[in-house]
């Protein structure tokens, strides 16, 4: 792999970077406050147990449906252009969320800003491939820009928290207004356009077979997680399939395909999003039974699990930050392999957890789960995004986040149900009348049910440990394996700059 041409960016580069990490941050943000201001809305707004759902799932389902169509309409009509336009449309459907008087418009509010939100990450992305064309400096950047999206997600329970002791539920949205604002201003000033000069028409017909892939397959793993291989999980997958098929076959008779699939003939760019679809299937499962262990086996409120989950950020925001300082030196397959080998000790000490009064353990193996994500998110996002040609940054940027969408989806999905079947399992040999106990199904159904035994509760949450020993016991096993894939994979990866560059101090911003 040859070394590029060193062109160090300057200080209105490095100042760009806080504008394209800004959007990151709020989508990451946007994802957990909803868990907080559900409980409050759901009192005024009164949706039903299927609106419940949707008002939670619409934003993910579009953010994954759109990020390919978005992605590459940003290297069509402008990445600059696309994030300003996506940063406005995300404002104007958060007031719309704010203030919905139904559950209908909250929905639709939630698909809008789904939507939005798609434009935005493959947008920033791109963008920074852009700005910062030595591959050393890329590399720290895209560590900053992965970090964003994890410390969005780790204040989103405090900044929820603290608006809704004071405020109504609609104040949780409004947080995205001054960020928007901040984009909208400042990305003309700081950031440059980019667009390919050689790209066709958007072909709508890809977009309708790729919505209609992505779609369905991402509701059949959300679906399958709750109700199991029923018939309507089972048709979306096939449905999904099919589309995927039909899209697959047009693309490849494209002359200016949607997605041009010549990028996976390169085998970093394949092992790279191989990497980020396992790791992230780990944390999605992890993150998912371990915010639920610290609030309902440890009894935290949501603000101060959100507090726990601070130390994990922390480490991810180390990882991130220096595994691209450290590819400088050791080839990134290395640092990759190590740092998932540091993840799987971290799922085994989850597998240890022995019910409440872990919190110590409990954070200390999500938080070496958590330096892997940040590990493979900064290097296997730059691996992505590098080997992709400068016309196709923003489809490359697209893939790298649906893949990791759909990595936190099936993790949720498969790790989830496998907790929970576990749990049941468990209970059914425990509580009394187990055919029609509802707190057999669920730790949340038996921490609602009120007036419980404290007995049956202390059973609930044992066996709601023992879910959580054995998804971790899992988890610890096949990120065990990618950490030897990985290394065998990208270990013809070369250090980044060459492997006889030294680390050069100006590539940083001045303190």
């Amino acid at each position: 792999m040859p070394t590029p041409t060193r062109q160090r960016a300057g200080t209105r580069q490095w100042v760009g970077l806080s504008v394209v990490a800004l959007p990151t941050a709020l989508l990451g943000l946007d994802v957990t406050v909803m868990y907080l201001a559900l409980p409050e809305l759901s009192l005024d707004l009164r949706p039903s147990s299927v609106e419940a759902l949707w008002i939670m799932d619409a934003y993910g389902f579009m953010i994954a449906g759109w990020l390919i169509t978005m992605g590459t309409l940003g290297d069509r009509i402008g990445r600059r252009r696309l994030l300003m336009i996506g940063a406005a449309a995300f404002g104007v459907a958060s007031i719309a969320a704010a203030f919905s008087t139904s559950a209908a418009m909250l929905i639709a509010a939630r698909a809008a800003l789904g939507v939005a939100g798609a434009t935005l990450m493959p947008s920033t992305l791109a963008l920074i491939s852009n700005m910062f064309t030595d591959a050393r400096q890329r590399a720290f950047a895209i560590g900053v820009w992965a970090t964003m999206f994890a410390l969005g997600m780790a204040v989103g329970p405090l900044v929820g928290g603290a608006l809704l002791e004071r405020f109504w539920w609609g104040s949780a949205f409004l947080v995205a207004i001054p960020i928007v604002l901040i984009v909208v201003v400042a990305a003309p000033l700081l950031l440059p356009e980019y667009r390919d000069p050689d790209s066709g028409r958007l072909d709508l017909a890809s977009v309708v077979l790729s919505l209609s892939a992505i779609l369905p397959v991402i509701y059949a793993i959300k679906h399958g997680a709750v109700e199991g291989l029923d018939a309507p999980t089972l048709t979306a997958a096939v449905v999904g399939v099919l589309f995927a098929v039909l899209f697959v076959r047009r693309q490849n008779h494209l002359t200016d395909p949607l997605l041009d699939l010549r990028l996976f003939a390169t085998p970093t760019f394949s092992a790279a999003l191989a990497i980020l679809l396992v790791g992230l299937v780990g944390v999605g499962g992890a993150m998912f039974l371990v915010t639920q262990h610290l609030q309902l086996v440890e009894q935290l409120s949501p603000l101060h699990a959100g507090l726990w989950m601070g130390p994990p950020a922390l480490m991810m925001f180390v990882a991130a930050i220096g595994a691209p300082l450290l590819a400088r030196r050791i080839r990134p397959g290395r640092i990759v392999a190590g740092t998932l080998a540091l993840s799987a000790v971290g799922y085994a000490l989850l597998a240890a957890v022995d019910g409440p009064g872990s919190i110590a353990l409990v954070v200390i193996g999500f938080g070496l789960g958590y330096l892997g994500l940040g590990a493979i998110a900064a290097l296997g996002t730059d691996l992505v995004v590098g080997s992709a040609p400068p016309n196709k940054a923003g489809s490359a940027s697209a893939l790298s986040e649906t893949v990791q969408e759909l990595g936190l989806a099936i993790g949720v999905a498969v790790l989830g149900s496998l907790a929970n079947a576990i749990y049941r399992a468990e209970m059914t040999t425990t509580a009394p009348h187990p055919a029609t106990a509802p707190y057999t199904q669920s730790l949340s159904d038996a921490v609602s049910a009120g007036e419980l035994p404290g007995s049956l509760l202390d059973a609930a949450r044992q066996a709601q440990t023992t879910g959580l020993n054995a998804t971790a016991f899992v988890t610890a096993a096949t990120i065990l394996v990618l950490a030897v894939l990985s290394a065998v994979m990208l270990r013809a990866v070369p250090t980044i700059g060459g492997n006889d560059e030294a680390a050069d101090p100006a590539d940083l911003p001045a303190p």
